[in-house]
């Protein structure tokens, strides 16, 4: 197989091929991809400028959705370039390593969205039911330590992910039919049982996710 190590069965590089079947309209697809992106990247540089530079804007709720556009504009930055290197340069080829480090950004980010939402709603409960004790319960270190806390936690648990899928031996080939790095895609070409994976992958989207879920309708 070209771009294995016969020793490992780790492929030297995968080549994703963005959407099969459609590879002839794979220029007009790419539009509302660049639209989008450049529309994401604006519009959430134009949220985080003002309420940065704006004293009167200097409040949780601007500080938490600042981190949200921010996660935002940073998670379209990891995934759509590459896409459009695939539809408008046949830019297929990605190095293992790469593949994984943008599977672990894009899920780590993901997990950020979830956890800065839930920062959010939380905000709103506070900012309802304690009115009076609003500034004093969700102070700048308290604000500091929730956003460190739901990175961290999104780290910690996508970490254990990214090893595992670098284990697996990847003997099928080494042809992605899809336009990103992610996990499920991978897991189908390695020719090993890769429910311990799969399991883990649950276990992180329920705590990521199921948590929050729960924390916002708690809230």
């Amino acid at each position: 197989m070209s771009g294995v190590n016969s020793c490992s069965l780790i492929p030297g590089f995968f080549i994703l091929n963005g959407i099969p079947g459609l590879e002839v309209t794979h220029i007009w697809i790419s539009l509302p991809f660049c639209f989008m992106h450049i529309i994401a990247v604006v519009g959430n540089c134009g949220l985080i400028c003002p309420i940065s530079h704006k004293e009167v804007l200097h409040w949780p709720m601007y500080y938490f959705l600042a981190l949200l556009s921010f996660t935002d504009a940073t998670w379209c930055t990891t995934m759509v370039p590459n896409i459009l290197c695939i539809f408008w340069l046949s830019l297929k080829e990605i190095d293992f390593n790469a593949y994984l480090s943008q599977m672990f950004f894009v899920h780590i980010l993901t997990g950020m969205e979830s956890g800065v939402t839930m920062l959010m709603d939380l905000d709103h409960y506070v900012v309802i039911c304690y009115p009076l004790r609003y500034a004093t319960i969700l102070t700048k270190p308290v604000i500091t330590k929730a956003g460190l806390a739901t990175f961290l936690r999104s780290v910690m648990l996508i970490i254990p992910f990214t090893f595992l899928t670098k284990c697996l031996p990847y003997c099928w080939g080494n042809f992605i039919p899809h336009t990103y790095c992610d996990h499920t895609s991978v897991a189908k070409v390695s020719c090993s049982n890769f429910k311990v994976n799969a399991v883990y992958g649950l276990f992180a989207a329920l705590l990521i996710g199921g948590f929050d879920m729960v924390c916002i309708a708690v809230s």
